[in-house]
This record gives C-alpha cells, structure tokens and sequence, in this order.
C-alpha cells in the first residue's frame, strides 16, 4: 500500500517537498490508514505534517472518545494537532440540510480557515477506492451526467486550498491489511452500519449483491468508469465553460444562430452550463426542452416553476414566469440623460443619449423624445397594472396591458416589461414603441433625447458558432 500511495502521489503531482499538510483524522481505519502512510513517507517527499480533527458531537461519548484517540496519535507521533467541534445536529435542521451534507460543510469550512490561519499548503483526506465506487453508483442511480459520474476527483481545490486524496485508488480491504500488519487500530463508527443511511445500503447491500451475482470486479469497474468521466470532464470543461460560453451567453440570453451545425454533446453542454450560470436546475429533461427550442422546434417553454424560456430570432431568452401580482417583483432605477445603464433584473443594458436638433430631424419620427418638454430627470422600472400610455401617431391613451395585447407580447414578459417615467410621473417611453405623443421631438423644440435599450453584440471577430477543431 504504501507503494501504491507514493506512485499516485508522484503520477497526479498531489503534493510537492515542503508541503505544509494538514492531514484530516476521523479516528476511522481510514484517516488512520492516511496519516501512517504519509509518515512513513515524510522524508521521501519532504512533508511537514499536522493532524485535524472536527468532532460533529452526533454520537455523544463515542464522538468525544474519537478526538482523544486522535489526539494521542498526533502526540505519540510529536505532530501539531488541531481540533474544533460543532453541533450538526442543530445546525442541518437549522440550515434544512441532511446530516451528512451539513457535517461536510462545517467540516470544509474549518478545515479551510485552518489552512489560512496556519498558512497551511494542502488539505488531505482519506477517500479510498470503495468511496468511489459507492459514490459512482449512488450518483448513477440519481440520475447524474458525466460531471457526477466522474464521481470523488483526485484534488478538490476548496478556495485556494488545494484538497487531495491519495488514497483514491486504494481498497478498504487494502487499508484494513496495512493498518493491521502494523498493529495499528483504529475506531469504530457504529453509524457505518446503520441501514437508514444511503450509503450505507448502497455499501454493505448493493455492491455486494452486484459483487455476488453479477460481476465481482464492480468496485474496479466503477472506478475505472470514474476515471473516464473525469478525463471528458476535463477535454469538455475548457471548451464549453471557458471562451465558448461567455462568447456565445450573456445574462438570461443566449445566442443560437448555427445551432443546428453543431454536435448534440456540444449543444448540451452549453445548455447545461447556461442554466447552471442563471441558477437553474441543469435535469436532463429540462436541457432537451432548452435544445428544442434553440434548434426552432418549439418557441416557448416553461423551463421550472420559476422560469420561462423563448426563442426569438437568434437568441433565447430566459424569463421570469409570471407570478400573482402582490409576489412579482418590482425594480426601479434613476436614469441620467446621458447614460449607459446596465439593469441586472433583465440582464440588459438601456442608454440615453442628447441628439442635436439637426440630426433629430433626419431621425424616424416618434423616434426621440423633446429633452426640454421631459425634462432633467428620468426613472427606469418595471410595468404596473394601469398604466396607461399613448405612443406618438396614435389617436388616444390606452392601458398598457391593452397595448401589449395587440403588439402580442407574451404575458409572462410582461410583468418585467421596462417603462420610463419623468419626474412628473408622465410615461416617456416603453420598449417597443414610440415615445409618448405629448413628449415626441418635433421641429423647433430644441435638442432631442434617445431611450434605447442596446442589441445584443458578440465580441468582434465573432460571427457564428465554431466548431470544435478535429
């Protein structure tokens, strides 16, 4: 085992001569297992080394009995020990977390603090090649993509810290021989065995059934499977979530023009990213719904219960779905003349300009508003039920919601739908139409005032999807 340890050490750089580590000590066969092997590996790979133990206090006695074991191991071997402890109990019920994901959480986040605090280099924990299996096969039963297939990665970067595992292709089995050719022992978690726990079925009944009747390599095959994913991960990661998507996505819009040209992996894989970018749940079915209608087969779709999705022209746009109105949010921001204005609600970016006389007059009339006639001071927000609005060239003021029936804009847009006010509370402006008819430029009345919410623009040099070089 040691052996083994040393050489995935060296094949995946985990750690380098003068590492400070901090290496994470439960009191399990495990952690144990970890913190002996890398001892008696110290001087080769030149590691200063400490012991941190995080007591989650669930099982009383036991748990309080955990800490003094590792404490007097660290003792009996002259390194720096480290201990905190915190009720996750209280907390997961708190936080509305299962206990598992609420003691993971408290324990990174110490662990993580600790290497800042004591300018600590890497964090090692004692994952093993039966976690991986457990966690491929958990995470394949729920359904997961190659991102959860690749299951437990060799180095976990938690902030700065570098988190790594070099036990990662070594058995329980294995470890259990190490520690007892030693004659070193370790503590028992009877919780390990406890049937309530997922993992627990999936390790003490799944895999041994598999084991058993199916296959008796399942473990190796699992891990192998995690290796292979993980190598996809990292090919798809750079091309997807690097230059491609922030060329192509820009908040709640993404372009789509050649999306047909491309291969289904890509086109998925830029949609799962897009929606993990806003937030949203990235389920396979909700990414084909996505990828229909970036391919034109449908125009809209709601994408959750929050969510909605719709194809116009070459882009898709996500927006909020529409809500009972005491629970639709409202925005609301001042609008300087002149400006450009980013409103992070819709993802948009809204400039007012002066336009001199001369060339107000060559511009589409309805177009401008009469700067003099708005006056100084101008607010951006969200439509509200009765508004009423009369555009330039029309014969009377209308509701809004009336208006926007008969240009047929989507109800579920509407809600967020942008309108300018001035200080007089007079409308000025609503995207898609003209100004309003009392405050249009009209020859003599000075200098103009443009509202215009600005297109959508690539990078230069960008015209269209690219495909992956072969």
């Amino acid at each position: 085992m040691r052996e083994q340890v040393l050489h995935y050490i060296r094949e995946r750089k985990l750690l380098k001569p003068g590492d400070r580590v901090a290496v994470a000590v439960s009191g399990g066969a495990d952690s144990v297992a970890l913190l002996r092997v890398l001892l008696e590996l110290r001087d080769e790979l030149g590691l200063v080394l400490f012991v941190a133990h995080f007591n989650h206090q669930l099982r009383g006695e036991e748990s309080d009995a955990d800490e003094r074991f590792v404490a007097e191991l660290a003792r009996r071997y002259d390194l720096q020990f480290f201990a905190s402890r915190g009720d996750v109990s209280r907390q997961a019920e708190i936080n509305r977390r299962s206990l598992e994901h609420e003691a993971r959480i408290m324990r990174y986040n110490w662990l993580l603090d600790l290497a800042h605090e004591h300018k600590l280099n890497s964090i090692a924990t004692a994952h093993n090649s039966d976690d991986q299996a457990e966690t491929v096969l958990m995470k394949f039963i729920r359904g997961a993509g190659t991102r959860g297939l690749a299951g437990i990665h060799p180095v976990l970067l938690l902030d700065d810290i570098p988190v790594v595992r070099p036990m990662l292709e070594t058995s329980r089995a294995k470890i259990e021989r190490y520690l007892n050719s030693r004659q070193q022992p370790w503590r028992e978690d009877h919780t390990n065995r406890e049937r309530q726990h997922t993992r627990n079925r999936v390790r003490h009944e799944l895999l041994r059934l598999l084991e058993r009747e199916y296959n008796p390599n399942i473990r190796q095959l699992l891990g192998i499977s995690a290796e292979v994913a993980r190598a996809e991960e990292e090919f798809w990661n750079p091309i997807v979530t690097g230059e491609r998507l922030h060329r192509y996505a820009r908040p709640r819009v993404l372009r789509v023009k050649g999306f047909d040209q491309m291969p289904v992996a890509m086109q998925r894989r830029l949609l799962k990213e897009f929606l993990e970018r806003e937030g949203q749940p990235a389920e396979f079915h909700l990414i084909e719904k996505l990828r229909r209608l970036a391919l034109g087969e449908n125009v809209s779709g709601t994408i959750s219960g929050d969510w909605f999705a719709r194809r116009q022209g070459d882009y898709l746009r996500l927006f909020p779905a529409v809500r009972e109105p005491d629970s639709t949010p409202f925005y609301e921001h001042r609008l300087p003349i002149p400006c450009s204005l980013r409103i992070t609600e819709l993802g948009t970016t809204f400039r007012t300009t002066i336009v001199p006389a001369a060339q107000a007059a060559l511009e589409v009339p309805g177009s401008l508003a009469s700067q003099e006639r708005v006056g100084g001071q101008l607010t951006l927000r969200s439509w509200l039920p009765g508004d009423r609005f009369r555009p330039a060239h029309t014969g009377s003021e209308e509701k809004l919601k009336r208006l926007f029936s008969e240009k047929k804009i989507p109800a579920e847009e509407r809600p967020y739908w942008p309108v300018v006010i001035n200080q007089e509370n007079q409308i000025v402006w609503v995207r898609g139409f003209p100004v309003a008819h009392d405050l249009a430029w009209t020859p003599g009345s000075g200098d103009a005032l443009r509202i215009e919410v600005m297109p959508y623009e690539l990078p230069r040099g960008t015209s269209s999807w690219e495909a992956p070089s072969k």
